[in-house]
């Protein structure tokens, strides 16, 4: 994965430019967060169609390929499903979700509005693929996966190419990482020019114990974020990609992903699930500690959640 894969990315996207949105990027001083440093930059890739930057890898997926009159399926916790349900609708293309259980019943009643046929099976996502790639094997359909495809990568690291576009590079992005296809293409994009931290929760540390086995292994996964953060194994392109580039792994523990949440509801009225308050939680927790000069950029990368939860 290079950045020339993620501008040929961005140009496929600009053949169809009606789908995806250019998400904003606030700059505000660290002192809005209680923050010891110079800036905090907030991506707001919650206000992505599909409502998370899922959007774009799933998008890319569709356009690289071509689609058989199957159409597409996916196996998500919700949210790669919601993104690629959207991305078939767009392009007029059949969509069949599997979801796992602890899929929240937010993301499935979206996936419905979108046209999707949603299967709900297993108890965890892993479950869920297993059933969906048995499935994909009848149909013929285009296979996208949440995390684990190129097309998916690449798509997903044009977020850190509008970053620059807009702003230039920050000096360290904060990335909430399940299966790590976001990681993987924000570090491609910015390889050694910005420090790029992976944040986990501890209840799904996918990333955090590859690294201490050494390799990609399988882990427990559950907490307030195993909906999208509920890998149960880091994806092959995202553990080439963070091994090269990606020197921190940090672990949140879920009663910090929730103040956070909640801290960005009540203090900036941004709605956000809990995957996308990781990095506001490493940085108000002390789990990543700035330099008083460093310029830190958040992902706020998803916001399909329930309004009662916040």
């Amino acid at each position: 994965m290079t950045p020339s894969d993620i501008e040929q990315a961005a140009r496929r996207f600009a053949t169809f430019p009606d789908f995806l949105r250019r998400t904003p990027l606030w700059v505000l001083p660290g002192s809005a967060f209680g923050v010891r440093c110079a800036e905090v930059w907030l991506k707001l890739e919650h206000q992505q169609v599909a409502g998370s930057f899922k959007a774009r890898g799933m998008f890319h997926r569709l356009l690289a390929n071509p689609i058989p009159a199957a159409g597409v399926i996916v196996a998500s916790g919700g949210n790669a499903g919601i993104a690629t349900a959207a991305a078939a609708r767009a392009l007029g293309v059949r969509c069949e979700v599997f979801v796992p259980t602890v899929s929240s019943p937010a993301k499935q009643a979206r996936l419905r509005e979108l046209g999707a046929d949603v299967v709900v099976t297993g108890d965890v996502y892993a479950e869920a693929l297993e059933a969906c790639l048995a499935r994909q094997q009848q149909t013929g359909a285009l296979l996208t996966h949440a995390y684990d495809q190129p097309e998916v990568v690449a798509g997903a690291g044009t977020l850190a190419m509008e970053i620059e576009d807009d702003e230039g590079v920050p000096d360290s992005v904060l990335v909430s990482v399940g299966g790590g296809g976001l990681i993987a293409g924000i570090a491609a994009w910015f390889e050694d020019r910005a420090r790029v931290v992976a944040l986990e929760p501890e209840l799904a540390p996918t990333l955090f114990r590859a690294r201490e086995a050494g390799q990609p292994v399988d882990v427990a996964v559950s907490g307030i974020a195993a909906d999208s953060l509920g890998a149960k194994r880091i994806g092959g392109i995202a553990w080439d990609v963070t091994r090269k580039w990606v020197k921190d792994a940090l672990l949140l523990p879920d009663a910090a992903i929730r103040d956070a949440q909640r801290w960005l509801w009540r203090e900036m009225h941004i709605p956000v699930e809990p995957a996308a308050a990781l990095g506001l939680a490493a940085l108000q927790t002390g789990a990543y500690v700035p330099k008083p000069d460093e310029i830190v950029c958040l992902v706020i990368c998803g916001a399909n959640v329930d309004p009662a939860s916040l």
